[in-house]
């Protein structure tokens, strides 16, 4: 059954155009103001087939406004929105229909019709396109099997979790075949382990189906679950953008260290709240590394090749990607400048980056 599910979607043909183009989505400088002020200023990015993408902001980011113009419901002030290489921002909405059964939606609030059956919210959008009554069903129990909910098919969204409501969103959304998956804050609803199952389940069909995934959020934890790239949105724009693991591993932006505080280890409270710029007592450092450098033996070859004495304090590696991701936190002594020269400069000569974040009079 997955594999005739997988077969089905390959054959979908992208609206518009008789070749699949490389990037199911490209966004080129666009822009979207409500009175004076700027939901979108100058968005562009591009999503590429087959890959799951983050997009992270705090709320009023300009997240909602984004999607809204992804699937038509709003129209950019300027700059160009692509779908399947076809520019969509000046269709009318005849011409939007046809485009928008390519672009599958899954909700907050799952938005399943009470009075409806599990199979009958599923077939929904194959009812509308006009399907016969024996396709549909045929599709809603496919989709059921796919999300794991086939033997609730006949029950009534009253009836089940939140987890299971979210699984019956994604199979609607799939029913119609698309391109296009887009998530909005679909977790946010769900208890921690719901979510990690329902992320999973993204990630199965994304593997299976070879389908495009855009995920809007704002947590990082789901970014890191299940992205393969993240874009991070900031007073309308994009401020950062890339490999999850190398964004995680280096974040540039203001915006990104903050949405990533509540994952990366930091310096305990206890300590932070002694830091002191004068130069005495010892020096706190914060080290991190990623990739190559993660994986070697740092703290050893530190202590073998820099006489003088350091200490561990915090910190730890992860793994984002198949990718080790570590933070450290080192505490060395102050009253020699020198020694605290030498411990920095072998740290950055295997490519690791330091901040000294302050002196504290005692130690720690």
């Amino acid at each position: 059954m997955n594999q005739h599910l997988s077969a089905t979607a390959d054959a979908a043909v992208p609206i518009g155009t008789s070749d699949v183009p490389s990037d199911v989505v490209r966004l080129v400088e666009l822009k979207r103001r409500f009175g004076v002020t700027p939901a979108l200023d100058g968005v562009s990015l591009t999503v590429r087939k087959g890959e799951i993408l983050g997009i992270i902001g705090r709320s009023g980011a300009g997240k909602s406004t984004l999607i809204r113009c992804l699937n038509g419901l709003e129209r950019p002030d300027s700059g160009q929105v692509f779908i399947e290489g076809r520019e969509i921002s000046r269709l009318g909405e005849r011409e939007l229909q046809p485009l928008r059964r390519r672009i599958g939606m899954i909700f907050q609030h799952f938005n399943l019709l009470s009075a409806k059956t599990v199979e009958e919210n599923v077939a929904l959008p194959l009812k509308i396109e006009g399907r016969p009554r024996a396709e549909r069903l045929e599709r809603a129990a496919e989709l059921l099997a796919l999300v794991g909910l086939l033997e609730k098919a006949k029950a009534y969204p009253a009836s089940l979790s939140g987890g299971q409501k979210q699984r019956v969103g994604i199979a609607r959304a799939l029913a119609a075949r698309p391109a296009l998956l887009l998530s909005d804050e679909a977790t946010s609803a769900l208890d921690p382990e719901t979510t990690r199952s329902i992320l999973a389940l993204l990630k199965d069909i994304n593997r299976q189906l070879g389908l495009t995934i855009l995920l809007i959020t704002h947590e990082m934890e789901v970014i890191r679950s299940i992205a393969a790239r993240v874009a991070v949105i900031d007073a309308g724009r994009i401020v950062e953008q890339g490999p999850v693991w190398s964004v995680f591993a280096d974040p540039k932006s203001a915006i990104t260290q903050s949405l990533l505080g509540g994952i990366r280890p930091q310096l305990p409270a206890e300590i932070q709240s002694r830091l002191t710029r004068t130069e005495s007592g010892e020096a706190i450092l914060r080290i991190d590394v990623a990739g190559e450098a993660a994986r070697q033996p740092l703290l050893s070859d530190l202590a073998a090749a820099v006489p003088g004495s350091f200490r561990l304090i915090h910190g730890g590696i992860d793994h984002v990607q198949q990718q080790p991701v570590g933070t450290l936190f080192l505490a060395v002594p102050g009253n020699d400048a020198n020694h605290l020269t030498r411990v920095i400069a072998f740290l950055k000569a295997r490519d690791a980056r330091v901040e000294v974040l302050g002196h504290v009079a005692n130690p720690v």
